[in-house]
C-alpha cells in the first residue's frame, strides 16, 4: 500500500507538537488546511473534443502571510498530496522565516500528452476556476512539477484580465520579461547548496573528497548536480524518470545535460553503468540527495542507506518510518523544509520586487538567500542540539513554533 503523504505530515507535526507543549487549539487547527478548493477544468482539445480535468488548490494556513505554493501538474495528484505539500510549505516558509503561509495546487493530467495549446488553454482555465481565491495578499502560487516559467506567464496574463488590473504579485517564478527574479531558475538547488555546505563544514568533510549521488534529474536536480560539479564534489550517480546510472568517477555534468535534451533521459549515458532508481539510494556515497518525489526512502529500504548525509531537494521524500531508520544508524538528514526552501525563498524575494516595481541583481539575490539560508540552518542546529533530536524534528520545532506564535497573536489559538 503506498505511503500517504499527508498522514505522513500529521506525524511530523505530532512529533513537534509534543516538544513544544502545543496548545490543542492551535494543533488541532494545524490538522487540516484552512480551505480546499476542489475544481473541473473543462478544456477544449485540438480534436475539438472537451475534456475535464480535475484540480485542487489547497490553502494551509496563513497565519504569517498569505498563501504560498507551486502548481504541479502530474497524473498521480491527489487531495491528500496537496495537503501535505500545503502543509510543508506553511512549516517551510517559517523555518527560513519569511512572512508567507502555505499553500499548494494541482491538476490531474500528463501534460507530456498536450499539446502547447492543449496546456495554454488548462492553465488558463485552472486560473479561470480559482482567481477569486488568488492574489498577491491572498494566494500566490508558483512554478512545481511539470510546470515552468512560461505557464506562470499565461497564468499571470489570465488573472490579469479577469481582475482587470495588473498584479504581477500574484504569481512567482515568472519569465524576467514580465517581474521574474534573477537567480529563480536555480534557486531551489542553490539554497540547497548553501545549506549542505554548511552541514558539510560541521562534519569537517572536504568538497573534492565528497561523493554525491542524486535521484531525480529535473530542473531542481540537474541545477544542484551542476553547482556541486563546479565547486568540485563529485558527483558520481544521477536519475531520472526513466532510469540512473553511475560512474567510478566524477561524472561530466555539462556533457550529461546535452545528453538528456537530445535522448530525453540518462540512461546510456556513454562510460556509465545502468541503475534503477531504487538502487541508487542505496550506493556507498558520502551524501545522497533526493530530488524526485515523496515516499522515495521509506521503512523498507532506509537500512540501505549507506550515505552519510541525505539532503531532500524533493518535498517529503522520506516516511517518519525511514526518519527514525536513518537516526538510529547515524545518517544526518537535512530536511526538506529547509534544504529546498530556497525555490520559495527567492518568490518571496520576486513578490518583494513586483511590489516596489524595483529588481535587484542575481548577485544581490544569492546573497540575501545564502544569509537566510545560512541563518536558518544554524537556527535548526541549536535545536537539534538543545533538544537532542534529529534535524527535521528541530525544523519541525522552530517552524510550529513561530506559526503558533502567529495564530496566539491574532488571536487563533
Amino acid at each position: 500500500m503506498p505511503e500517504n503523504a499527508f498522514t505522513n505530515a500529521l506525524a511530523q507535526l505530532e512529533k513537534a507538537a509534543k516538544i513544544l507543549n502545543l496548545p490543542v487549539s492551535i494543533h488541532d487547527q494545524l490538522k487540516q488546511p484552512q480551505r480546499l478548493l476542489t475544481v473541473s477544468v473543462p478544456v477544449k482539445m485540438d480534436d475539438g473534443l472537451l475534456k475535464v480535468f480535475t484540480a485542487y488548490r489547497s490553502q494551509y494556513n496563513n497565519a504569517r502571510g498569505p498563501f504560498k505554493g507551486g502548481i504541479r501538474y502530474h497524473w498521480n495528484v491527489t487531495e491528500d498530496e496537496v495537503k501535505a505539500l500545503s502543509f510543508w510549505m506553511t512549516m517551510k516558509c517559517a523555518t527560513v522565516g519569511i512572512p508567507l503561509g502555505g499553500g499548494k495546487g494541482g491538476v490531474i493530467v500528463n501534460p507530456k500528452e498536450l499539446s502547447k495549446g492543449e496546456l495554454e488553454r488548462l492553465s488558463r482555465g485552472y486560473i479561470q476556476s480559482i482567481y477569486k481565491y488568488l492574489g498577491p495578499t491572498e494566494d500566490v502560487p508558483a512554478p512545481d512539477v511539470y510546470t515552468t516559467p512560461e505557464i506562470m506567464g499565461w497564468m499571470l496574463d489570465e488573472y490579469e484580465k479577469l481582475v482587470g488590473s495588473h498584479a504581477p504579485g500574484m504569481i512567482t517564478g515568472k519569465p524576467l520579461s514580465i517581474g521574474g527574479s534573477s537567480g529563480r531558475g536555480f534557486s531551489t538547488a542553490q539554497g540547497g547548496v548553501y545549506v549542505l555546505e554548511e552541514a558539510m563544514n560541521k562534519l569537517g568533510k572536504k568538497r573534492e573528497e565528497t561523493t554525491v549521488a542524486i535521484q531525480g534529474f529535473g530542473n531542481a536536480g540537474s541545477f544542484m548536480a551542476k553547482i556541486l560539479n563546479d565547486l568540485g564534489y563529485k558527483v558520481v550517480a544521477v536519475s531520472d524518470s526513466r532510469g540512473g546510472i553511475k560512474s567510478e568517477t566524477k561524472l561530466d555534468i555539462q556533457a550529461l545535460s546535452k545528453f538528456k535534451e537530445e535522448t530525453g533521459g540518462v540512461n546510456s549515458f556513454p562510460g556509465t553503468e545502468s541503475v534503477s532508481n531504487e538502487d541508487l539510494l542505496g550506493l556507498e556515497v558520502d551524501v545522497l540527495i533526493p530530488a524526485a518525489l515523496e515516499n522515495q526512502i521509506t521503512a523498507a529500504n532506509a537500512d540501505r542507506i549507506k550515505a552519510k548525509v541525505v539532503a531532500e531537494l524533493a518535498n517529503g521524500p522520506t516516511t517518519p518510518e525511514a526518519d527514525d531508520i536513518l537516526f538510529r544508524n547515524g545518517v544526518l538528514l537535512i530536511p526538506d523544509i529547509l534544504t529546498n526552501a530556497g525555490g520559495v525563498t527567492v518568490s518571496y524575494f520576486e513578490q518583494v520586487q513586483n511590489a516596489y516595481n524595483y529588481y535587484w541583481s542575481e548577485e544581490e539575490v544569492l546573497t540575501k538567500l545564502k544569509k537566510i539560508m545560512v541563518d536558518s540552518f544554524q537556527a535548526i542546529w541549536e535545536r537539534k542540539e538543545k533538544y537532542q533530536i534529529d534535524l527535521r524534528t528541530a525544523a519541525f520545532v522552530l517552524a510550529v513554533d513561530r506559526v503558533a506564535s502567529a495564530m496566539k497573536d491574532r488571536g487563533r489559538g
